[in-house]
């Protein structure tokens, strides 16, 4: 209320460093003899390593050389699960182009790199798995021979399915391989610190607390000689919550050199060795009554998931939220979903902003569209039927989603307003260029800040529970605020010193927030699944509030009151017409304890809290996407005329940031709508190497959103906040290609994947006519 705290659009406190090229990156670290490190990597998809050889004297290491290091075993608790070994640099074989064979160090990145092209590796080729058809198929090549298949996870969700329906639809889905492109690639310094003998990291990471526990056990070292110290990250969306091969080789070099080596990531290296996402494909039948209701949804789920398990959280985490989150946010009655995890000759898959709901929602969304057809309605009018009512909340889904506040259909209703669906409908389906234009919907729902429960369902080896942050007032009365959680770019600097202003009273611009640091924040798991303003958010509060306690007893005997009559407000402590500010109440801790009074609280002006929601089912945000869009039907091209997004996270701490975040995660969108493709050809070679062939959303391909707000806060978590950083890219897939083919009606064409070419609009125009 005072335009600081909860509530508040203030701008980011981040923002005056980065705004002035002050930020610093991995790549901006400078010190004494530090060296750089290139990779060699495989140019075959599947081999096996026959001879390997580096120029005599030469700083080239490959994996017999990384004594003591152990491969990346990722483990899960899933029955059926197979582990893989990924070894750090690999061993006889590579099973996908862009794994890394050798090793190489010098001076400066291009002597590494000229390194590299000394080394000689000689390769027998073999059969290479380049889709999940190819993985399945009877007598394929095995990518690891002991598991007998190339599936890393068959699972079932739901029973068998079995009604009488007026319709029954079938539908055939396919998302694209995508990479996750942050702005900063994957990179990392580390170096020993001799003065306190610790290996020091400095990567950029998401997770750093987790990254300490997979350094060292991969290193065979205790983590109390690792300390990771992010720098500024440009951007994470899931790819840097993994322990990567490289780090681990990096760190290796450090710990046995005693001395500081570099690595980054270049765009091509992300392009073709970066971990991938989203490639799923969905055999879909659903059956309705007569109006288009749903009774029954009978789904099979492949995911491309890649040759490795990542760490910590396996191949099959993309396959357990598929198969949890395809009804979304609609009431099915009875429902089956068997979903196969394939191990392909392709990166490892990875979480990627949404974990496989953007390839849900395109499925569902696509489903309800085409249920509207089947049963000759508006497509709107069926969406509302079939999703949950407002006051059916808090409501319990067929997959034991625990939806806690929300009111899906009025979300829908004001998106179909603000669109203006009905005026077009009314009016003409072509514009004055020939064009067809077309209206479509997606409404999705967000699964956020998820809770051990659900965590230690998915079988993870690292399950989060309670994220802690320390408070301190100090002696001038400015507030130190400290999280185990790291800012990639969501403004969690900002969010977290509003948080503590609330609970406090501390000027905004007094506060100071230090994140990720191992060595010198408490534990956190980290900043994904957009659980950051809510676990570490909670933490805050809840210490912040330990501290205004202790702030207000201390200041009520100052000011001769009770501690009661003490309130924060403009920045000081007032208790009736009398004031003192925070300076004065540190002063009394710190330099002069004869002032304090009797009985005061041994524990000081600092507090450690840790925090999750007393119901850790997780919370659901929503929204409802609409899209508006012409089609030229002879080039395939498609133009954004308008797009609408109506969201719901809750309680915003910060509007502004929360708007951030839904524009750029529909910018995302909008490249798995219409852009982002990784292709390989038959034998898994990428065929997307460059930004040439990987096309990424420009200015003129994102157009001005217009978003509304809603706020239904959530009766499990503090303030009622819910998380917001992934929902913006969950939806733009089902609604632009919804509206794609509202559009192509007329033309009897549907196009059934992502992302939506010109190439593929033209072929479903020509599937449609002949």
């Amino acid at each position: 209320m005072d335009g600081q705290g909860i509530g508040a659009s203030v701008l980011r406190k981040e923002d005056a460093r980065h705004l002035a090229g002050q930020g610093r990156f991995v790549a901006d670290i400078r010190i004494a003899g530090l060296r750089e490190v290139a990779f060699l990597r495989s140019p075959l998809a599947h081999a096996r390593i026959t001879a390997r050889t580096a120029p005599v004297g030469s700083d080239v290491l490959f994996l017999a050389d990384l004594t003591g290091v152990k491969p990346i075993v990722t483990r899960s608790g899933i029955p059926g699960y197979k582990l893989s070994e990924w070894p750090v640099l690999a061993d006889d074989r590579v099973r996908y182009v862009g794994e890394a064979i050798a090793m190489c160090v010098a001076d400066s990145r291009a002597e590494a790199e000229d390194l590299v092209d000394t080394v000689f590796v000689s390769y027998e080729e073999l059969p290479a798995i380049a889709s999940c058809a190819a993985g399945r198929a009877p007598g394929a090549a095995l990518l690891h021979p002991d598991w007998g298949d190339n599936l890393f996870l068959r699972s079932s969700v739901g029973k068998s399915v079995s009604v009488e329906a007026a319709h029954t639809i079938h539908l055939d889905l396919t998302c694209a391989r995508q990479v996750m492109h942050p702005m900063e690639g994957k990179g990392l310094v580390a170096r020993w610190d001799h003065r306190t003998a610790m290996l020091v990291v400095h990567t950029s990471t998401q997770v750093p607390h987790l990254i300490r526990t997979g350094l060292a056990e991969v290193l065979g070292i205790p983590q109390a000689m690792i300390r990771v110290a992010p720098p500024d990250v440009g951007g994470g969306f899931g790819y840097k919550c993994l322990l990567q091969p490289e780090e681990i080789a990096v760190c290796w070099l450090a710990l046995t050199r005693k001395a500081a080596f570099r690595w980054t990531e270049d765009r091509r290296e992300h392009l073709v060795a970066g971990a991938n996402a989203r490639e799923h494909h969905y055999t879909i039948t659903a059956h309705t009554d007569a109006r288009g209701k749903l009774l029954a949804l009978d789904a099979e789920v492949e995911v491309d998931t890649g040759a490795y398990s990542v760490w910590p959280f396996t191949a099959v985490l993309e396959a357990a939220q598929a198969g949890g989150n395809l009804p979304g946010p609609y009431v099915v009655p009875a429902y089956r979903c068997e979903v196969y995890s394939v191990a392909t000759n392709k990166p490892p898959f990875a979480p990627y902003r949404g974990v496989a709901r953007p390839g849900v929602c395109f499925a569902i969304e696509l489903t309800i569209d085409a249920i509207a057809r089947a049963v000759g309605r508006e497509a709107a009018d069926v969406r509302a039927e079939n999703l949950v009512p407002g006051s059916a909340m808090p409501y319990v889904n067929i997959t034991n989603k625990h939806f806690d506040t929300g009111d899906y259909p009025a979300s829908l209703a004001q998106a179909r307003d603000m669109v203006g669906l009905d005026a077009f409908r009314a009016g003409s389906r072509r514009d004055e260029k020939g064009r067809y234009i077309g209206i479509g919907f997606a409404t999705y729902t967000e699964q956020s800040a998820h809770g051990t429960k659900v965590f230690a369902a998915w079988g993870l080896p690292l399950v989060p529970g309670f994220d802690q942050a320390s408070v301190k007032l100090t002696p001038d009365g400015a507030l130190e605020v400290r999280a185990g959680i790291h800012t990639i770019g969501q403004g969690l600097e900002t969010t977290l010193a509003q948080v503590a202003h609330t609970a406090t009273g501390v000027p905004l611009e007094h506060i100071r927030v230090t994140l990720g640091d191992t060595g010198e924040t408490p534990f956190s798991t980290g900043a994904y699944a957009s659980r950051g303003i809510v676990m570490a958010g909670g933490a805050v509060a809840r210490a912040g509030g330990v501290v205004a306690e202790r702030i207000r007893a201390i200041a009520a005997h100052l000011l001769q009151t009770e501690p009661e009559n003490v309130v924060a407000r403009d920045g000081r402590l007032h208790a009736g017409a009398a004031s003192i500010d925070f300076a004065e109440v540190g002063r009394a801790w710190y330099i002069r304890p004869d002032t304090l009074p009797e009985g005061v609280n041994t524990a000081g002006l600092e507090a450690t809290e840790g925090y999750k929601p007393t119901t850790d089912n997780g919370v659901f945000s929503f929204a409802t996407h609409a899209a508006k869009v012409a089609v030229d039907a002879e080039t395939g091209r498609t133009e954004i005329l308008d797009y609408v997004i109506v969201e719901d996270c809750g309680t915003m701490v910060n509007p502004m940031i929360v708007e951030g975040q839904t524009r750029g995660g529909a910018a995302q969108g909008i490249g798995t709508a219409l852009l982002e493709e990784c292709t390989y050809s038959d034998d898994a070679q990428p065929l997307a190497s460059t930004l040439l062939d990987y096309l990424l959303p420009g200015a003129t391909d994102v157009p001005a959103f217009r978003i509304a707000h809603t706020q239904t806060p959530s009766p499990h978590t503090t303030h009622g906040i819910k998380g917001v950083g992934e929902g913006g890219a969950i939806a733009p897939a089902g609604a632009l290609v919804n509206a794609i083919n509202d559009a192509l009606g007329p033309l009897g064409a549907v196009v059934a994947a992502v992302p939506a070419t010109p190439a593929r609009v033209r072929a479903a125009i020509a599937a449609a006519s002949a």
